[in-house]
């Protein structure tokens, strides 16, 4: 049996004084739903277009690169084949990301995504420091190189790059992988018009060094991707504060919600991109209940800061102090011994 999506609802339904005898079965409340995003049907479409044609056009490339022994084609068909992986990866996850969450899997799979955007990050550092070593070793001992279909087909994957850089223009904020893909499109966009000017430099001054140098250029742009790539999505893997989130301001923000006494064991994590949690233990103010100051806190941390997956654990004031008295012999009281 599946379980069932937890609504916004308090812990229990918490009084002045009997939260502190309730278990911790975390729901989550605030008032209001949240919705759990889905893949867009129109940024799949447009994953699957940019697909077909960065593969298709990685093999041209590849083939040429081979064919004309220019290395910085070759170079920018394995930043392409990176963006065919990136584009491919990100078309799987979100069909993965779209199953079911189940008894084992409680929040689904939306790990998914960051997981294969890791994976992607990986290729990339790989390639980028095949590529500086192969540049390394055309600089030193240069080789004839056909510039004519070098440029002819640099010139050819600037198009096919501005192109699918296009079709992802309008799904890149979509998700994780999306904008990972399209920030690698951009790149090696960049990497075609640094190919086409080693064309230019081959053609006209025989000046085979440059495809040499415009290699390591390549290299390095495949490198920034992936180090991109890599602190992201390592930051979501290592459960850290999503960056645009200013932990300080959201604790201000609890404690100063009616109330609220204290506050603990405060924690906010991302689980997967655009989908920010927190969790965190408050102690009342004697005389509040539970359920109305989690409501207030929950709302309070939608409003200010975008958090509407919130689970707050409400917890008793402590108890007052008992001290013990007796009565003198004239009938005042006085403290007894500690």
């Amino acid at each position: 049996m599946k379980p069932t999506e937890p609504t916004h609802g308090s812990h229990g339904g918490h009084g002045h004084g009997d939260a502190a005898h309730h278990g911790h079965g975390h729901g989550e409340f605030g008032g209001h739903g949240h919705s759990h995003r889905t893949a867009d049907p129109a940024a799949r479409r447009a994953l699957t277009g940019a697909v077909v044609l960065t593969m298709g056009f990685m093999l041209v490339e590849a083939g040429v690169g081979l064919w004309s022994r220019s290395l910085a084609l070759l170079a920018d068909a394995g930043h392409m084949l990176a963006d065919a992986g990136a584009l491919l990866i990100a078309l799987i996850a979100q069909r993965v990301a779209e199953r079911p969450r189940t008894e084992r899997s409680t929040f689904g799979y939306r790990r998914a995504e960051v997981l294969a955007a890791f994976v992607n990050g990986m290729l990339l550092a790989g390639i980028s420091f095949l590529i500086l070593k192969e540049a390394g070793d055309r600089y030193f001992d240069p080789v004839p190189i056909r510039g004519g279909a070098m440029l002819g087909t640099a010139v050819g994957g600037l198009l096919v790059n501005l192109l699918v850089a296009l079709v992802l223009l309008r799904s890149q904020t979509q998700s994780l992988n999306v904008r990972a893909a399209f920030a690698h499109v951009l790149s090696d966009a960049l990497g075609s018009v640094a190919a086409i000017a080693a064309g230019v430099a081959v053609v006209v001054w025989n000046a085979t060094r440059v495809d040499a140098l415009v290699s390591t250029l390549i290299a390095l742009l495949v490198a920034w991707s992936g180090f991109r790539v890599l602190r992201e999505t390592a930051g979501i893997l290592l459960e850290a504060a999503p960056p645009h989130l200013d932990v300080a301001a959201v604790e201000r923000t609890i404690r100063e919600s009616p109330g609220v006494a204290d506050l603990h064991d405060l924690h906010v994590w991302r689980i997967s991109d655009r989908f920010d949690a927190l969790t965190a233990h408050v102690v009342l103010l004697r005389g509040e209940h539970g359920t109305e100051v989690c409501r207030r806190v929950a709302e309070r941390l939608a409003t200010e800061h975008g958090l509407d997956h919130v689970t707050i654990q409400p917890e008793a004031p402590p108890p007052d102090e008992v001290v013990a008295v007796r009565a003198s012999r004239d009938g005042a009281a006085i403290q007894g011994p500690k």
